[in-house]
Parts: structure tokens; C-alpha cells; sequence
């Protein structure tokens, strides 16, 4: 057992990093374990831990979601890390929880993760932007986003972008530094 510990305590040991079975850890610290292990490299150590969180606490939706993106990453299963993301969403909208437009944006991060992992680029859009719409400060969503070269909707969204009234009122918003329409373009963004 001392020669395991110590080996685990060096990153030596191959079972997963999991916490002490006498000690119970509430779901945030799950997901800060498992978070601090993929961080460093330790992709299977941190699928292993949310295995044990979604056994314990198989209706969290963060857990569901982080379970989901790990399933997807480092089990290379990404049809059942998106069910799984989505099974989290569908928890979302059965409870009322306290910061649940986080939460949301949290969960749509990981699915669109998920989406960009398995070559879906549109389907990861489409999650980063409803990400958005619950949590527009989000730097991880914006972040993506970016990255992908994305532009922000047009400011009347049922008239098209080459639409008179989205060009100028497009132009106006991008003047005065609004962050309303009149967006990036492709090809503009970060990585």
C-alpha cells in the first residue's frame, strides 16, 4: 500500500489518481481534481475520476457535462460523451439551480468541445453560441469562438447579413464599440 502511495504521489502508478474512499468529495471537488489532472496530461486519471463523481453523484449536471467531455477525449467515444452532455442539458431544464446560466454555458462549452474533438465545427458554433446567450461574459466560450474565426449575428437576425439595414446598423455598433452585431470576420480571429 506505502509502495503504491508513493508511486501514485510520483505519477508513477496506472490507476487512476482518485481521492481517499474514506474521505467523501462533494462534486466541486471532483471537478477541481478532475480538472487539475487533465491540466497536467493526465487524461485517464481524470476519466477515472469523473467515473467515480457521476457514480456518486450521477444527477450533478457539471459532473454529467465534465463526465461527458472526458468520455469523448480520453475514451475517444464521442457519440456518448455528446449524449451525455445532452443528458446533462435535459437534467438543466428538470432543476432550478443557483447560477444556473453558468452552469449552462459550462455544459454548452463542453458539448461544442466535444462537437470540435469529433471534426462537427458547425455543430460546436451552434453550442458555443447557446453558451453565449446564458453567459455572454464567458471568456472560454468567447475564446472559442474567436478562435474559429466567427462572426457575431447580424443585428436584426431575421434580415440577412447583405441586408441595407444590417450594413448600416452593423457599421454604427462597430463605431460606437457596441457589442451588439456588427462582428468579427472569418478569418480575423485568434487561436
Amino acid at each position: 500500500m506505502e509502495e503504491h502511495d508513493e508511486l501514485k504521489k510520483q505519477g508513477k502508478a496506472d490507476a487512476p489518481a482518485s481521492p481517499d474512499p474514506r474521505v467523501e468529495f462533494t462534486p466541486s471537488e471532483f471537478l477541481a481534481e478532475m480538472k487539475a489532472q487533465f491540466k497536467s496530461g493526465k487524461r485517464h486519471h481524470a476519466y477515472g475520476l469523473a467515473k467515480e463523481a457521476v457514480a456518486k453523484y450521477p444527477d450533478d449536471p457539471l459532473v454529467l457535462s465534465y463526465y461527458g467531455y472526458l468520455q469523448a477525449i480520453a475514451d475517444i467515444k464521442y457519440r456518448t460523451g455528446i449524449e451525455t452532455c445532452k443528458r446533462a442539458l435535459a437534467l438543466m431544464a428538470k432543476k432550478a439551480m443557483f447560477g444556473e446560466e453558468e452552469i449552462y454555458a459550462v455544459i454548452y462549452f463542453n458539448l461544442g468541445r466535444i462537437y470540435l474533438a469529433a471534426g462537427m465545427k458547425q455543430d460546436a458554433i451552434d453550442s458555443f453560441r447557446k453558451g453565449i446567450k446564458f453567459n455572454s461574459g464567458n471568456s472560454d466560450l468567447l475564446q472559442e469562438l474567436r478562435g474559429l474565426g466567427t462572426r457575431k449575428e447580424a443585428p436584426v437576425a431575421f434580415l440577412g447579413r447583405s441586408n441595407p439595414i444590417n450594413k448600416y446598423l452593423g457599421k454604427v455598433l462597430h463605431k460606437t464599440g457596441s457589442r451588439h452585431g456588427g462582428g468579427q470576420r472569418r478569418g480575423h480571429g485568434s487561436r
